[in-house]
């Protein structure tokens, strides 16, 4: 469980493929509070140190996380948000996140807007994924409010300390993002499905 808060951007600084899955070698200041089994949400992807050392950790991403994700995409170099896991009784700044990346988006469009950024993504809404005016959505690992909601496209605001502090200062349009809809709203569309 996550809350969307991201702790740190970590570096890429090995990939190999093993079989269909990625092992990914990650930088991070972060490494040595980590332990091996701990959960660690890359760009949202909840992913399971394996290995460590004292500067850098290794993660392995199978090929459904691979199809569902942009993981894929990742090159030695690349920077991923990084979250760790929520402590029970921690304050839960962002939104309820499960690290359970539903399907990838593309950014549409980025704007400056005084001072603030407003991102534009469209996603493939045939999956039957929503948003909601001013509910939350994650975009790789960022907990944030959906603006101008439609059936496949979205907005969100992103504010000078979130845009510095996250890898959002390196997104362009074309970029593909990792998006998890609210729990909360999944359930809710899933009970109107069935009844």
């Amino acid at each position: 469980m996550f809350t969307g808060i991201v702790e740190e951007i970590g570096k890429i600084t090995r990939i190999s493929k093993s079989g269909n899955n990625l092992d990914i070698w990650v930088q991070a200041r972060l490494t040595p509070e980590l332990k091996i089994d701990q959960s660690v949400a890359h760009n949202g992807v909840c992913l399971t140190v394996v290995s460590l050392t004292d500067t850098q950790y290794k993660v392995t991403a199978v090929k459904e996380t691979l199809e569902k994700t942009n993981l894929g995409n990742l090159k030695t170099g690349s920077q991923v948000n990084l979250e760790r896991g929520m402590k029970l009784g921690d304050r839960l700044d962002g939104h309820i996140v499960q690290g359970h990346v539903d399907q990838t988006a593309k950014c549409t469009r980025v704007q400056e807007v005084d001072g603030s950024w407003e991102f534009s993504f469209e996603y493939d809404a045939d999956l039957n994924n929503i948003t909601i005016e001013k509910g939350s959505i994650t975009i790789n690992g960022v907990s944030l409010t959906v603006v101008n909601s439609k059936r496949n496209s979205f907005s969100v605001a992103i504010i000078p300390y979130t845009y510095a502090h996250t890898t959002f200062k390196k997104l362009k349009e074309g970029d593909t993002v990792n998006l998890e809809f609210d729990v909360i709203g999944k359930y809710v569309k899933r009970i109107q499905e069935l009844g």
